[in-house]
C-alpha cells in the first residue's frame, strides 16, 4: 500500500504504469490508493490561497439553495471597484461554463455586466449561442451604446448570434407598452424568453444606478416612493421584488418591457452578478426568492448575506 502510494503521489507515476510495474490490475491499484487514504498513509490537504473564499461559497450554497456561488476579494467597497472585481469573476465563470447552442439571456443597463463583457476573452470554439436581450435596450442615445455593447460584444466573444429587444425598457404608458409588445421585432425577441437556458442578470436596488439613470429608463420619484412603500428592495430587469423575493406588482410594472420574473425563473441557470453595500438587500431578496441560482459577488456582501 505504501509502495503504491509513494509511486503515485511522490513519483507522479500513472496508475497504469504502477500496475504494469507491480503486476497488478489498474483497478487493484485504484482500490489500494483509496484504502491508503482511509488508513491515513496518504493525507491530502488543500491550501487555500489568500483571497479565495471556498468556505463562504459553500455556506452560501447551503443557506440559499444555490447551484454555485463565486465570492471574490474586493478591498475597496466603492461601486467602480465592485463592478471591476465581480465583473471579472463573472467573465471567467461564463467563459468556462457556457455550453454549445445555449439560449443566453442578458439584462441591459447593468454596469456589472458591462464590466463582465469588457473582461471576457474570445472563446476558442464557437458556442453557436443565441444571445437575447431580456430588457429593452433603447433609451438616451448617449447611453444606449452601452446596452447594445453588452449584447453585441458578448455574442461576438462567444461566437454566437445577438437577438436585440428593440424597445425602451420602460414604456411611457400602458397603451404604448401594448403597441411595443405587438411590434414584430419585439415579438421575435420575446419568443426566445421561454427557451432561455442561461440567464445572466445584474441585480439593482430601488434607487437606479448611474447607467440606468443616464438611459432614461427610470421611474418618477413618486413611483419609486410607491415601490418602497410596497416593500420593494430591488429589481432584476426592472421587475421589482421584496426582501423575500416576491414580485411587487404595481401598475407601473405593466409599462416594463422585459422578461417577467416567473418566466426568468424557468431558466436552468440564472446567474446573478452583483455586489456592494448599496445592493445588499436587493441581493438578499433575489436569493431568498430563488430568482437566481448562481451568485457572483464580493466577500463583504457574501459575509453579510450569511450573517443576516
Amino acid at each position: 500500500m505504501t509502495k503504491i502510494a509513494y509511486l503515485y503521489h511522490k513519483r507522479s507515476q500513472k496508475q497504469s504504469e504502477i500496475a504494469y510495474q507491480l503486476d497488478l490490475s489498474q483497478a487493484t491499484v485504484s482500490r489500494i490508493l483509496k484504502r491508503a487514504e482511509e488508513e491515513g498513509i496518504v493525507r491530502i490537504s488543500v491550501t487555500i490561497p489568500t483571497g479565495v473564499y471556498t468556505q463562504l461559497e459553500e455556506e452560501l450554497c447551503e443557506k440559499y439553495g444555490l447551484k454555485a456561488a463565486i465570492v471574490v476579494h474586493c478591498e475597496d467597497e466603492n461601486d467602480e471597484a465592485v463592478f471591476h472585481h465581480v465583473g471579472s469573476a463573472a467573465a471567467y465563470y461564463i467563459e468556462t461554463t457556457i455550453g454549445r447552442n445555449e439560449i443566453v439571456g442578458l439584462s441591459s443597463w447593468s454596469s456589472t455586466l458591462l464590466a463582465m463583457v469588457n473582461s471576457m476573452h474570445p472563446l476558442a470554439k464557437a458556442s453557436d449561442a443565441k444571445v437575447v436581450q431580456m430588457l429593452g435596450g433603447m433609451g438616451n442615445p448617449s447611453a444606449e451604446i452601452y446596452a447594445a455593447r453588452i449584447t453585441e460584444q458578448f455574442a461576438a466573444l462567444v461566437q454566437g448570434e445577438p437577438v436585440y429587444l428593440p424597445a425602451p425598457g420602460l414604456a411611457r404608458s400602458q397603451d404604448a407598452h401594448a403597441d411595443l409588445m405587438a411590434d414584430p421585432f419585439v415579438r421575435e425577441a420575446t419568443a426566445y424568453f421561454d427557451k432561455i437556458s442561461l440567464a445572466i442578470v445584474g441585480i439593482g436596488s430601488v434607487e437606479p444606478s448611474k447607467l440606468l439613470q443616464s438611459s432614461g429608463n427610470i421611474f418618477s420619484e413618486e413611483e419609486l416612493g410607491a415601490l418602497q412603500e410596497a416593500g420593494a428592495v430591488g429589481d432584476v430587469c426592472l421587475r421589482f421584488f421584496n426582501i423575500n423575493g416576491e414580485p411587487v406588482n404595481l401598475p407601473l410594472d405593466k409599462r416594463v418591457v422585459s422578461i417577467p420574473l416567473e418566466q426568468l425563473t424557468q431558466a436552468k441557470r440564472i446567474v446573478g452578478v452583483a455586489g456592494g453595500r448599496r445592493k445588499l438587500n436587493a441581493i438578499r431578496g433575489a436569493v431568498n426568492g430563488k430568482l437566481i441560482n448562481v451568485l457572483i459577488t464580493d466577500h463583504h456582501s457574501a459575509q453579510a448575506l450569511l450573517d443576516g
